[in-house]
């Protein structure tokens, strides 16, 4: 069977998005099904969870969900329509009269128009490429973790629209084909112009108990401040098709950069399924300066880019560091923009605009104090100019959304306090382990570094439940006492667990000399003492309850158990006690 020129098709049969399963979900009885975009928001208040392949396709297709409803709203306009829509359980009941009215342009296989593709799309040679172009999962190199074969022969039109959107938001730059009509083709090739829009950002959403909340949760309304909703903003399918080339266009808002064609593709199929794609570049985009349109990702003030473009400030997105639990990068979370500008012109820093939507929700009393959010982080990390996917990342922080409150941020600046408490914690516990090291004349760098990991995995699930208790204590300040505590025991309990593996070789100890050049003899109990003391340094309320847990409390300080100038220990400086508010905030 041979394929039509120009439609990628062997013959003409539809696939609607709007009425066939394709969206995968999870149901809040745990089954796991696919559901059709109609039956998607009929049954969001019933559902858990989008799910997918990957958590990059996850956050692909609630993008996709986000602009169908902004779209069907064309809103929501204000807070209060929002609040509407949160009373309401049948609120997206409109979506349904809205993908009638648009239901062509959700056909996957449509011959002029198919759903975000570029109808006729080819190559100057005609060349059909196997679907590993577009299916992430498949593996670069050794194929012995994934489900898959490392060929992908064919796939259910269900299974190529979720690939489609993905590769859209995700798909990896390098050199690709060019496609015929295309005027950035050179010797057949189109040259690296950077992945697709997803890529570049450090994903952030927010989700609820119900998929139901989470899209509402981060449907901001258009009056929101930290936004821009201009009315030119659509999403991809209510543009003209786009052609092989760049259309030139600037994105207007949220609808459409969630949505934005960053690839031109076409699927080959036949009756049965999806057996092939054409796949080249669309419209790259910069990331610089889209704070105010792209509200799922935090951003960072550049000054390389100030200096470069002459101009200030310059935003660009925060990526994901696969190595850092979200629970450690909470201060990127929380931290209101007046806070993170500190008297500056412009604040180094911008927390996602998402939360900062969803803390006006909180500052304006249209959600409850103690309601429970988890802010979902999603990225990638590219490798080898960013032609291959090396690693994806995927964490979620469960935290009450008083933390995002503008105007109360006691509980914010305990709960980004606490967890530099654990990270000040596990420095101490990675010096022990090199001053261990040191002691038998070892290399430190491998030790310490396993100290720290060991340590931050250990306070990982602690601190999750301390901050999810945080908005029922009664006392924020003293509630960070109590980590101060649970931190010093389970810190000085992996401490003692390094002493006792150091062995009689470290006990003996050595000579060692210090970075101002003098010596001393560094044995395992001398090693110990400075631990204690960078221990109790970093975490100083907690030598109140040492004395029950049995647990040896801190040293005093100044006395001689205090590490000589040069030693790794000296790093430690004192924390400003909890219970003190001026002194709290980070």
């Amino acid at each position: 069977m041979r394929d039509q020129p120009g439609t990628g098709s062997a013959e003409a049969v539809p696939f609607d998005l709007t009425s066939e399963p394709w969206v995968g979900v999870l149901h809040r009885d745990g089954e796991e099904m696919e559901l059709s975009l109609r039956q998607v928001f009929a049954r969001a208040g019933e559902l858990r969870a989008v799910v997918g392949e990957l958590p990059t396709q996850e956050f692909a297709l609630l993008r996709l969900l986000l602009a169908i409803a902004h779209d069907a709203f064309d809103g929501p306009r204000e807070i209060e329509d929002w609040a509407d829509l949160w009373e309401d359980p049948e609120c997206f009941a409109p979506v349904g009269s809205y993908l009638d009215a648009h239901r062509d342009c959700f056909d996957l296989l449509h011959p002029i128009r198919p759903f975000l593709q570029t109808a006729g799309l080819h190559s100057a040679k005609g060349e059909v490429f196997s679907l590993n172009r577009i299916v992430a999962d498949v593996p670069a190199g050794d194929a012995f973790f994934s489900a898959r074969m490392p060929d992908v022969g064919r796939l259910t039109f269900a299974e190529a629209a979720r690939w489609l959107v993905h590769v859209h938001a995700w798909d990896t730059s390098g050199i690709k084909t060019g496609m015929a009509g295309d005027e950035r083709v050179k010797g057949g090739k189109v040259y690296p112009l950077g992945t697709g829009w997803a890529g570049g950002l450090g994903g952030v959403f927010v989700e609820g108990d119900t998929l139901r909340e989470t899209l509402l949760l981060n449907l901001a309304a258009a009056d929101t401040e930290e936004l821009q909703f201009a009315e030119a903003d659509l999403p991809a399918w209510r543009h003209p098709p786009c052609g092989p080339g760049p259309h030139g266009r600037t994105p207007a808002g949220p609808r459409e950069l969630y949505t934005w064609p960053s690839r031109r593709v076409l699927l080959h199929h036949d009756a049965d399924g999806v057996h092939g794609v054409v796949l080249g570049y669309g419209d790259p985009l910069a990331a610089r300066n889209m704070h105010r349109r792209e509200p799922m990702t935090a951003w960072r003030r550049s000054t390389v880019q100030e200096k470069k473009l002459g101009q200030s400030p310059v935003y660009l997105p925060r990526t994901h560091d696969p190595a850092r639990a979200a629970w450690r990068g909470i201060a990127s979370l929380v931290a209101d923009r007046s806070q993170a500008a500190g008297g500056e012109e412009a604040a180094p820093y911008l927390r996602p605009a998402i939360l900062e939507w969803v803390a006006r929700l909180i500052t304006e009393g249209y959600v409850d104090r103690t309601f429970l959010v988890r802010a979902r982080t999603v990225g990638v990390c590219y490798g080898t100019q960013q032609s291959v996917i090396d690693e994806v990342v995927d964490d979620r922080l469960t935290m009450p959304v008083v933390l995002l409150h503008r105007h109360d941020r006691t509980c914010a600046a305990q709960a980004v306090a606490a967890a530099e408490d654990a990270d000040r914690a596990v420095r101490a516990l990675g010096d022990l382990a090199a001053d261990l090291a040191r002691a038998v004349g070892r290399a430190q760098d491998g030790p310490k570094e396993a100290a720290r990991t060991a340590g931050f995995d250990a306070l990982e699930e602690p601190y999750r439940h301390w901050l999810a208790a945080l908005a029922q204590a009664g006392d924020p300040f003293a509630h960070r006492a109590t980590w101060q505590d649970q931190a010093y025991q389970i810190v000085a309990h992996l401490g003692g667990r390094l002493i006792e593996a150091a062995g009689d070789q470290a006990w003996e100890g050595r000579t060692v000399t210090t970075t101002q050049g003098t010596t001393l003899w560094l044995s395992a109990g001398l090693a110990e003492r400075w631990f204690r003391s960078s221990l109790g340094k970093a975490l100083p309320s907690a030598s109140r309850f040492a004395a029950g847990s049995g647990v040896a409390p801190p040293p005093a300080p100044g006395n001689a158990e205090t590490p000589p100038p040069g030693s790794h220990s000296e790093a430690g400086t004192h924390t400003p006690h909890p219970r003190s508010p001026a002194k709290a905030h980070p």
